[in-house]
């Protein structure tokens, strides 16, 4: 039955334990470090921050629409394999993130070590982000997106990780104390280093595409 689900999925049991503990390592940390420290996401979710701050539009349904459409805009370029393996991604991290947010967290609050809180959190980001898209698959519309920018602007993942994140972070300037931000900008370089360590491969409709970190 597994070795069905994994073949629908072109995945081996190994590619499905990555993407399960990557989805499991990135709710971690958002529970235990991002949230309790107050470090600022950048991406879709900094978007949606953003837009809730100067428009006042609900993050919860702007977020997830803007998820949506990365999501598809990926699928255009890599087909029907990468929807199913974001799919088992993005499920496995609501999950995972729900289980987490109900036992609370369990790691000191790092509120008070913000530059300890940045790097820590950096790397359960980026550490979780890299085992899941070097399986091909994306967690949500932040990994989607950095997919494509790197496949079509045939640049390192990480930089495209990086140029997404620090865009948003730069426009929250509007309404977060640069002070603060900082450590966001922090943790978002961490994160976008440590994913550009895992080689990507991703399949496309026609090819496999191989960008090699």
């Amino acid at each position: 039955m597994l070795n069905q689900k994994l073949t629908w999925f072109k995945l081996t049991r190994a590619g499905l334990i990555n993407i399960i503990l990557g989805s499991m390592i990135m709710a971690f940390t958002v529970v235990n470090i991002h949230i309790p420290s107050q470090i600022t996401e950048g991406g879709i979710l900094g978007l949606a921050l953003l837009a809730y701050k100067t428009f006042g539009i609900n993050p919860s349904i702007l977020s997830p629409i803007m998820d949506i459409i990365c999501i598809i805009i990926g699928i255009n370029i890599f087909g029907k394999i990468f929807l199913r393996r974001t799919m088992v991604a993005s499920l496995l991290f609501a999950f995972s993130y729900k289980i987490f947010a109900l036992m609370g967290p369990i790691l000191p609050n790092l509120y008070s070590y913000p530059l300890l809180a940045a790097v820590v959190g950096g790397i359960g980001i980026g550490l979780g982000c890299g085992l899941v898209v070097s399986q091909g698959g994306a967690s949500g519309g932040d990994d989607a997106l950095a997919l494509v920018i790197s496949n079509k602007a045939k640049i390192n993942i990480s930089y495209a990780y990086l140029l997404m994140d620090v865009i948003v972070l730069l426009m929250s300037l509007t309404y977060i104390p640069f002070g603060r931000l900082i450590f966001s900008l922090i943790t978002t370089t961490v994160s976008s280093v440590l994913v550009g360590q895992f080689e990507i491969k991703v399949s496309s409709p026609v090819e496999e595409t191989n960008l090699t970190i």
